[in-house]
């Protein structure tokens, strides 16, 4: 059974200033989610859904839709503010999407296989793709269902020009998760990271702390979990004219109740994105290096 792919799209891009999912950083106007449904597909995926506003649903269907469908099976889901369990409504203030771990409940009607989740605006190399795919091959010579997670180190996934946000990791001596924290307002402050907390206190991180970029691998069986702790989430006592609901935060309550085991699987590849508008120029290099190396073609869909 071949793996699916399920890309967070849905983003505002507020700190970008615009539509970064679509914006072309290859020499043949490839955007960084191009190279990660290429890799994909290198890898043996079988399936791609996107997971957009409907408001962005025209731009993306025409830079997207015509190209990838001659190469892979391609779906669309729509994340929207009102799309809530029966008895709740959307708080008067409330503008932004609910987050990464409301998206995901999106494509439950979509997606009847293991399946991994990536952002549209990460690149997380071909290296990352070929391990989750082994990892669901192993999973199924073994009758097990285990979820797994792609982690990189905190170092490596840092702005040049702003504060980020990363889900900070735990590991067991088996490389089992034992808790993943998102944290945000993390940057480079001299030679160490640093965590702006609520309170205004600093958190010191560790460079080689293992983080989520939220490329993660799951069965099917999250969306059970999943539709459960949002409904938590949505009676909880946080302002919900800006809380967030992160993949991440349902991964660790699982974990802390025992109910689902997570493997941590370290990267060697190559992580780079784009959060701020400064960032794009050095993307565009790095990207010219890899395909100057032979790991890209010029053109990726021709």
């Amino acid at each position: 059974m071949k793996p699916t792919l399920v890309i967070l799209a849905a983003g505002m891009g507020s700190r970008y200033g615009g539509l970064k999912q679509i914006d072309p950083i290859g020499p043949a106007g490839e955007t960084i989610l191009d190279y990660s449904v290429y890799d994909a597909i290198r890898a043996g995926y079988g399936k791609v859904v996107f997971i957009i506003r409907k408001d962005i649903e025209q731009d993306f269907k025409e830079v997207f839709a015509n190209k990838l469908q001659k190469h892979i099976e391609i779906d669309w889901v729509f994340q929207e503010l009102d799309k809530l369990p029966q008895s709740f409504t959307v708080p008067a203030n409330r503008t932004k999407p609910w987050g990464t771990g409301h998206a995901l409940m999106m494509v439950a009607d979509k997606v009847n296989e293991p399946f991994a989740v990536i952002n549209a605006d990460d690149f997380y190399g071909a290296e990352a793709f070929k391990t989750l795919a082994d990892f669901f091959a192993e999973q199924q010579s073994q009758s097990r269902g285990d979820y797994a997670m792609v982690a990189y180190e905190l170092s490596n996934t840092l702005s040049d020009f702003g504060t980020v946000s990363r889900g900070i990791c735990v590991t067991d001596d088996s490389g089992l998760l034992k808790s993943v924290t998102e944290r945000t307002k993390i940057e480079r402050k001299g030679k160490g990271i640093e965590n702006q907390q609520a309170d205004g206190s600093v958190l010191h991180l560790e460079d080689d702390a293992p983080v989520s970029m939220n490329f993660w691998g799951f069965t099917p069986s999250l969306f059970e979990h999943i539709d459960d702790e949002f409904i938590k989430f949505l009676k909880s006592d946080a302002d919900h004219t800006v809380s967030e609901f992160y993949i991440p935060s349902v991964v660790d309550n699982l974990i802390k109740r025992g109910q689902e085991k997570v493997k941590v699987l370290r990267n060697p590849g190559q992580w780079f994105g784009i959060t701020y508008k400064e960032d794009k120029p050095i993307v565009i290099e790095k990207i010219r290096q890899l395909i100057a190396q032979g790991r890209y073609p010029e053109n990726l869909w021709k």
